[in-house]
């Protein structure tokens, strides 16, 4: 049996009847860039997610540049952040001239709240906290730290679309929400796209300056800004999916349970923890496991396809050598980074395979897989 560890494909024949459609519907109006079918999707993924603004971008990166810029970060800034995410995350804080400032993670992959607050120093304007691999951060906790030190709370919520909190949504907590539609997400394009969500009217009218060329009029500049825009075709084919996320996030759900239950008593693997009170929308499912290479090398023999998100702590990568920062920083994220394993992951899988994926995995560790 071949496990894909995604299968946008069958996604797609699902929807066929919808997005052929949708998309023929721009070509015919040739509305590629901007108009109907962008303003369209921004006010229907506002009013699904209870928020008052949605500005649509170009990619999940540019959703965090934007917001910080709007928030005036730059140089002589410092900026906390989780110490295991995709780069994006960083990377968009330097962007900016700031500096990013990485604190380890918690059992459950997030950035630990008991440790931002000796990072914070009189340079620190704000914290994206990422609500990682689609369940929430402790953002209470978080939100409070930043209510305290006068900070921004940006949330990166690039794999944790429509994920929740105590029943309150995920990007909701803050002065913004930062989103990805990347093909692979639980709400994903067929191509780049981001969003930032907000209730703050000044705030959004300054990220969608910002992302616009400094313009809301044709024409008339406000400031410089940049172009970061999302197209036509990515915005019906993101408005046609809208209406079967939460159907989705369930499903993916439901499949993690059953990995957790399958995996149950397997020694060398240690299954996702479950904050209390969340709802975790399961964009990946990882595990921590004993010998990691050597299982997923095993895995692809029989067909099942993993990944590993993400192979090295943020911090301890080439690009931030020049913190000088070490794996003892960040005991926490420098021991997941050698066990975590991204198993198949989607609403589409059957539950022969995730049987498949899960018994292949105990097949291995009972020693049939040793070399």
């Amino acid at each position: 049996m071949n496990v894909p560890f995604v299968d946008l494909k069958t996604q797609y024949l699902a929807l066929k009847p919808e997005i052929d459609p949708a998309i023929q519907s721009v070509l015919d109006e040739t509305a590629f860039i901007g108009g109907k079918h962008v303003e369209g999707f921004e006010k229907a993924y506002a009013e699904k997610y209870g928020v008052k603004h949605c500005i649509s971008c170009a990619n999940g990166t540019d959703a965090i540049y934007i917001s910080l810029k709007a928030l005036g970060i730059g140089p002589g800034d410092e900026v906390i952040t989780a110490a295991n995410s995709f780069i994006a995350t960083s990377e968009a804080i330097s962007q900016t001239g700031a500096r990013p400032v990485f604190v380890d993670i918690d059992g459950f992959f997030h950035i630990d709240p008991a440790k931002i607050e000796a990072k914070i120093t009189p340079k620190t304007k704000a914290v994206i906290p990422v609500h990682l691999f689609g369940q929430p951060a402790d953002i209470p906790a978080v939100r409070a730290i930043c209510e305290k030190h006068h900070l921004h709370l940006v949330e990166d919520c690039a794999q944790s679309h429509f994920a929740t909190f105590q029943g309150r949504r995920t990007g909701t907590f803050g002065i913004a929400g930062t989103f990805s539609f990347y093909p692979g997400k639980n709400l994903g394009a067929y191509g780049d796209g981001g969003a930032i969500v907000t209730d703050d009217d000044a705030f959004a009218r300054q990220a969608r300056l910002f992302a616009c060329h400094g313009s809301l009029q044709k024409y008339v500049h406000e400031i410089e800004g940049i172009n970061s825009r999302l197209d036509g075709i990515q915005a019906v084919v993101l408005r046609a999916k809208l209406g079967h996320i939460e159907d989705w996030n369930k499903a993916r759900n439901a499949h993690a349970l059953r990995y957790s239950e399958l995996l149950a008593g397997v020694d060398q693997v240690r299954c996702p923890k479950l904050r209390p009170g969340t709802f975790h929308i399961f964009h990946l499912y990882v595990i921590r496991a004993e010998r990691r290479d050597d299982l997923a090398a095993f895995l692809k023999t029989r067909g099942v396809a993993t990944g590993i998100h993400y192979p090295t702590a943020l911090p301890l990568l080439p690009a931030y050598r020049h913190l000088r920062l070490a794996a003892s920083d960040f005991p926490v994220a420098a021991e997941c980074q050698g066990q975590i394993l991204s198993l198949p992951m989607y609403p589409e899988l059957a539950d022969e395979q995730i049987a498949y994926v899960a018994a292949g995995i105990r097949e291995f560790y009972q020693g049939q897989g040793r070399s």
